[in-house]
């Protein structure tokens, strides 16, 4: 079924809705919803009574998707014209860049003494507060993966102990699951569908979870397999999840040839539609000829998901 359609006659654009989802990352539930209680988006229908929405409401709804993950209501958003949504989001990114780095980096040498000091009720209010000020992309990006390193390097010289830094990886991957639930409810047909794991001997699914954290604020459908699942299993997995994506994470846990071999498996046996990406600190990563996209940092998965959904919306069209 053609989910794109172009009307010669008004020459105006029309999306059907499985297209919107795909587009905007908002579920056809969630777009319904919208539509009986806020009057937006109000598509027309076609010949079939399918709904049909115009170019307009999609670039809305996009402004809005993005004013969503940095924690606006859809009811304070709906009234809004387009302009003003960008005009919303443009304030809420230079609010971002403003914020001084010095503050950042007191704010995490206060969530580093609450872990120390066995506080986790107050671990959990702190970054919760900065997880409601921030969106999930710049928490992940701005406070949990600096704190991650913080956290490291307070172990390594002996300054928490074993119990506190699990303590904080459960704290953390709570967190997370419950920021990506809280997200609108993903569709089926939202893409791509991103498989994520890890390798055996890949026991760290704090990573692993930062990332799928990021690809579904971006609007993509993840589902993760957790830690340590065989390459076999991963694609035979890929196949039965229908997945466009499979990305791994890997820690400095996991010896370079390991890493590299393993790799090369899973290129060798994923169909070539699959893509591979891998990210994480493993210094693997860092070598030439590695079998994988490879994703150094976190903050590089939108333009990634970006390049991807390019060549996949041209089609689509």
């Amino acid at each position: 079924m053609q989910e794109f359609v172009l009307d010669k006659k008004t020459e105006l654009s029309h999306w059907k809705i499985a297209a919107v989802e795909r587009e905007t990352g908002l579920g056809k539930d969630t777009l319904r919803v919208w539509e009986r209680r806020y009057g937006f988006p109000m598509p027309t229908r076609d010949a079939l009574g399918e709904r049909c929405y115009s170019s307009g409401e999609l670039d809305k709804l996009r402004v809005v998707k993005r004013l969503l993950d940095n924690g606006h209501r859809p009811a304070a958003l709906m009234p809004l014209s387009t302009g003003q949504l960008q005009e919303l989001a443009a304030h809420v990114d230079a609010e971002a860049r403003a914020a001084p780095a010095d503050a950042a980096r007191a704010d995490l040498q206060v969530l580093l003494e609450l872990l120390r000091s066995n506080d986790l009720a107050g671990l959990r209010r702190r970054l919760a507060q900065a997880h409601a000020q921030m969106g999930l992309t710049a928490f992940v990006n701005e406070v949990v993966a600096p704190l991650n390193t913080q956290v490291g390097e307070a172990w390594m010289r002996g300054r928490l102990n074993v119990f506190q830094e699990h303590s904080y990886a459960e704290v953390v991957q709570g967190m997370l699951r419950s920021a990506i639930q809280g997200l609108v409810a993903p569709g089926e047909q939202q893409t791509p569908r991103v498989l994520l794991g890890t390798l055996p001997g890949e026991a760290h699914g704090l990573g692993l979870l930062m990332a799928e954290a990021m690809f579904a604020a971006e609007g993509a459908f993840c589902h993760s397999l957790g830690v340590q699942t065989p390459a076999s299993d991963l694609v035979l997995a890929a196949s039965a999840y229908r997945a466009d994506i499979l990305a791994l994470s890997f820690t400095a846990c996991m010896g370079v040839n390991r890493v590299l071999d393993g790799l090369a498996e899973l290129r060798r046996a994923l169909p070539p539609n699959v893509e591979l990406w891998a990210g994480g600190t493993s210094p693997a990563l860092r070598r030439r000829g590695v079998a994988a996209r490879v994703l150094h940092a976190l903050d590089e998965v939108p333009e990634a998901l970006r390049q991807w959904r390019a060549p996949h919306a041209a089609q689509a069209g």
